[in-house]
């Protein structure tokens, strides 16, 4: 049975819904390996295209704001329906760019040099964890999964909680904060960002070992990308914080 991501992309009844083939239209690996780095291409160029713009004196808020919403819009579509993944997966990637470049380019215009600094911890920890992942040094228990589930599920509510606050001009205390606590909180936050990896990468195998559709390789990368995203913005969030009390 394959076993519950944090990731709410990727869970158990994702296979159970579309079901499992047989043949040569089947989820591989090596498909899925493709669907990844075609995705992450379509990201980085999203992500070029309003980090240029930004830099050239063109007002972005525009591209930033239609990308979150847009590719929000997408990632609800595509989850509810994998079917539309090979079609709506690359559109989602140009739009989740269009956003981290324009975020990107507002947080190097305050701390210079933390875009690269955030891109590379975040490839890093990626290769980290896929590494120990594939030498079994981490293994996706089922204790270890709810626990990555139950902490991805708190922070998602805290993170829901401290936007319908702010709406009332409340904030929530050393969330955002650039205190020792603060910085503390976000390195947890990313500690539980990257343990989703885990689970993705044992969604995305054993979903090939058991023979899940082909179109589910897109929705595989999707899932992964969904967590690079969040991981590459906490990185974001910790450096800046780490910087500020420089």
């Amino acid at each position: 049975m394959i076993g519950r991501s944090g990731n709410p992309t990727l869970n158990d009844d994702t296979f159970q819904q579309v079901g499992y083939h047989s043949g040569q239209d089947v989820m591989t690996i090596e498909g899925t390996v493709n669907k990844i780095f075609i995705t992450l291409a379509v990201l980085l160029g999203g992500a070029f295209a309003s980090w240029s713009m930004y830099f050239s004196g063109q007002n972005v808020v525009p591209y930033a704001i239609g990308g979150a919403i847009g590719g929000l819009v997408l990632a609800l579509i595509i989850t509810f329906k994998p079917t539309t993944a090979p079609y709506l997966v690359p559109i989602y990637g140009a739009l989740e760019g269009l956003f981290l470049g324009a975020i990107s380019a507002s947080f190097e215009t305050f701390i210079n040099g933390i875009t690269l600094q955030a891109a590379l911890l975040t490839m890093g920890v990626f290769l980290a964890l896929l590494l120990a992942y594939k030498t079994r040094i981490i293994k996706a228990t089922e204790n270890f999964r709810l626990g990555v589930f139950a902490a991805t599920a708190g922070i998602a509510i805290v993170y829901l909680l401290s936007f319908i606050l702010g709406l009332f001009g409340v904030t929530v205390p050393y969330l955002h904060d650039s205190t020792p606590l603060g910085i503390g909180i976000s390195v947890v936050i990313v500690i539980v960002a990257a343990l989703n990896l885990v689970l993705d990468f044992d969604f995305i195998e054993n979903g090939a070992k058991q023979g899940a559709p082909k179109y589910m390789e897109w929705y595989g990368a999707f899932g992964l990308m969904v967590t690079l995203v969040w991981l590459y913005i906490e990185m974001l969030r910790l450096l800046s914080k780490i910087a500020s009390r420089d």
